[in-house]
């Protein structure tokens, strides 16, 4: 790579950025007069399907790849030097029932601009003979890839140079298989800003440590599905489709668990507006308008806070959330009200996207090296898994009429380009010095920023530490040589430099209490959570001056500060985290921090821990185990205090006879699955059977639902579950109500 330190390259860069100047926020996209409530499902090619698509005034799509060399991608990653790699689901949903699902024929493609014209001209099978590839993490020349059903991450890379990977090592080796549902499983696996890798479901995250990934355990698992992104804090976004969801875990880091807020989403937001109608919702009727348009959220998905430099700054640190269902991606407004973000929707009943292509399946975004904003759209007539099919479904039916199941083996991915912008040039990360990537910490581009810092933790070379410190400290007579901006480095790059430093383990005490003095509220946040180590040792110097800063002017420093302070072991935490819990009630999100960190972190176990007081330990370790279990599945449907959720896709939980009933009820509905009225409602899905997990794993869940949600019941024990599922071994269909009454009044005679 030619060096970027030479005046010219700088001034260079410096008329790029200049002439990409802000536009003023555009107007809403249009929305046609008239909704077609049956669209036609026939297969466009990519230049036509990008014709039905309405965006706001000013924005383009350019088509970056397509059937035949990709087919079915769900995902795209690119290494430091800007190479693209993009996981191919080619083996879902093939056919209604969802056969071959798990053979080995899905693969993992890269696509190169080898001219550097911005166009993708060099495609290779980077790896093949996949199941499911659904995760990726570019490290330098390495990926790191999962696949489903599997929980082992192993690291490719093209030791010859053909594109093609010739090595493979593993990296996090865990043989227990994933048997949950694919819709229901992990995903994710970002380098957060602060250095750990994250995951969407499981209660782990990761850290590269030489070569290897470790993995640390969460408190509580995120209730995320698929996908995850982070702002320019390194805040965190899920979403949860089976829960309806579109957003969601955003107040914290997940390090000290799961908290929502009821208003985090503005009461408009959770309605959808598509431009075509939506025969294909496995919600059924309950869930379209009188045009027969989605009316609420039900697939949202690969999401992305756009932190790209080349679309108007109007769209920097927006979230980005797919909804395959209604083919639109909405694009939502951020708000910071006294340190609790708030979502709302960026225009009045309008989508950043809309299509009227049925097969338009967006089903991941991602800020691209070039600072534009990337789709994936899978291009793919069904957009539910196998389970969710059945004949007697909802959904079923409408996809025979529209003949969805024969739209197979296509995908594009596009990039999403305006007017007043050109795409920035290429990276080529892997081969810069260390002063270069030093450098880039500034960069205007999220991606470049991120990675960065990525590969100077990667890379672990401890000469890099006086500048970073310099950088972290703003000693601008050292940065205006170093960086883009003559004033210093934006606030931004700090928190990188710090965070580097953190990755180094090169984090002093003396740069923390400098850190904590900055002007900018992120940074005094940031080195909060990095004085916890220190908060965590009985004799620290740090606490006094954290101490001062309960009263901070800023309440986002304040919630952190409740945050970590859990970690203290002065007894002045607890009086400052009393203070926090009664100063301000209006401010629900410090006051529940207050509370949690008062009671270790673990607020939802409150009730656990006294419903189990009088248990012995391995019952109340069986209860505790299922509450994690609970939450990694169960509560999509079910809802997070048993009471379902708004669309009532499931029963509630709480007060229910049958949970505090026949323990062989219940576990015949886990083993089996239900269908049919309950209770004399009805319901647009079955439960489905969850035979593919252990019995200990359906002992876990039943003893923890039978003590929660008001719930007082004896636990169930795993021989139990044995018993009974060897009693109904030859069962292949889901029970009914009716049956499950005959067979207990039999067992009772």
């Amino acid at each position: 790579m030619k060096s970027i330190q030479s005046a010219a390259s700088i001034l260079f860069l410096c008329c790029l950025i200049a002439c990409n100047q802000p536009l003023k926020e555009e107007p809403a996209p249009e929305r046609p007069a008239k909704i077609n409530p049956d669209p036609s499902a026939a297969t466009l090619s990519p230049e036509e399907s990008m014709k039905t698509m309405h965006l706001p005034p000013g924005y383009h799509l350019e088509l970056v790849a397509s059937e035949p060399e990709i087919q079915e991608p769900v995902a795209v990653v690119w290494d430091g030097n800007g190479r693209m790699y993009v996981a191919e689901m080619r083996s879902y949903m093939q056919d209604i029932n969802g056969t071959g699902e798990r053979l080995p024929v899905c693969r993992i493609t890269r696509l190169e601009d080898t001219d550097g014209d911005g166009k993708m001209d060099k495609h290779t099978i980077y790896i093949d003979s996949l199941i499911l590839p659904r995760m990726m993490l570019a490290l330098d020349d390495r990926l790191i890839v999962n696949e489903t059903y599997t929980n082992n991450l192993y690291s490719y890379r093209d030791k010859n140079g053909d594109g093609t990977a010739d090595e493979k090592t593993l990296m996090y080796h865990n043989d227990t298989p994933d048997e949950a549902n694919l819709e229901h499983q992990k995903s994710g696996l970002i380098w957060n800003m602060d250095n750990w890798i994250y995951v969407t479901r499981n209660p782990i995250r990761f850290r590269y440590n030489n070569g290897m990934l470790v993995g640390d355990s969460l408190s509580s698992p995120p209730s995320g599905q698929w996908g995850l992104t982070q702002d320019n804090y390194g805040r965190m976004f899920f979403s949860s489709a089976g829960g309806e969801t579109p957003a969601l875990n955003f107040q914290e880091n997940p390090v000290y668990g799961e908290l929502d807020l009821d208003n985090q989403r503005d009461s408009a937001f959770d309605a959808v507006w598509p431009i075509i109608g939506t025969p294909d919702v496995q919600g059924g009727q309950q869930r379209l308008r009188a045009d027969s348009t989605l009316n609420h959220f039900t697939a949202s998905c690969g999401q992305t806070v756009f932190r790209g430099d080349r679309l108007p700054s109007a769209l920097q640190n927006d979230l980005f959330i797919c909804e395959p269902v209604g083919r639109l991606i909405r694009r939502a407004k951020m708000t910071d009200n006294r340190g609790e973000i708030i979502l709302s929707n960026a225009y009045d009943k309008r989508e950043f996207l809309a299509s009227s292509d049925m097969n338009f399946r967006p089903v991941n975004t991602a800020t691209g090296p070039d600072g534009c904003l990337y789709i994936v759209d899978m291009y793919h007539g069904i957009i539910q898994e196998s389970a969710w099919t059945k004949p007697d479904s909802y959904i079923h039916p409408q996809i025979k009429r529209k003949q969805l199941d024969l739209n197979i083996n296509r995908g594009r991915i596009y990039r999403v380009v305006h007017d007043g912008y050109k795409p920035g040039p290429q990276p080529h990360l892997l081969t810069a010095t260390n002063e270069e990537l030093i450098s880039f910490l500034a960069h205007p581009n999220g991606w470049w920023r991120e990675n960065a810092q990525k590969l100077l933790v990667i890379h672990g070379d401890q000469s890099v530490v006086p500048a970073l410190k310099k950088i972290a400290l703003n000693e601008r007579s050292f940065v205006e040589k170093l960086t883009f901006w003559k004033k210093g480095p934006d606030p931004i790059a700090r928190l990188h430099a710090l965070w580097t430093l953190e990755g180094l383990k090169a984090m002093d005490e003396q740069t923390i209490s400098a850190a904590l003095k900055d002007e900018y509220a992120e940074v005094r946040k940031a080195a909060i959570r990095m004085s916890e180590p220190l908060l965590q040792q009985s004799n620290n110097t740090i606490f006094a001056q954290l101490e001062r800063m309960k009263n901070d002017t800023n309440a986002g420093v304040q919630i952190q500060l409740a945050l970590s302070l859990r970690y203290s072991k002065n007894p002045n935490a607890v009086a400052i985290l009393k203070e926090f819990q009664h100063r301000d009630t209006s401010n629900q999100l410090l006051v529940k921090v207050a509370v949690r960190s008062l009671q270790e972190g673990d607020e939802s176990l409150s009730e656990l821990k006294a419903g189990t007081m009088g248990m012995d330990g391995d019952d109340r370790d069986l209860v505790y185990q299922g509450a994690s279990n609970f939450k990694q599945l169960c509560i999509t449907c079910h809802g997070p205090d048993g009471k379902g959720i708004p669309s009532m896709i499931a029963p509630p939980l709480a007060g229910s006879a049958r949970v505090n009933g026949d323990k062989a009820i219940l576990i015949n509905i886990l083993l089996h699955g239900l269908k049919g009225p309950i209770d004399g409602k009805k319901y647009p899905d079955q439960m489905l059977s969850q035979q593919a997990q252990t019995d200990e794993y359906i002992a876990s869940v039943l003893s923890y639902i039978r003590n929660s949600f008001g719930n007082k019941s004896r636990v169930v024990s795993a021989d139990e579950v044995k018993n009974i599922r060897t009693a109904a071994n030859a069962r292949q269909t889901p029970w009914t109500l009716e049956e499950l009454s005959a067979v207990n009044m039999a067992k009772k005679k």
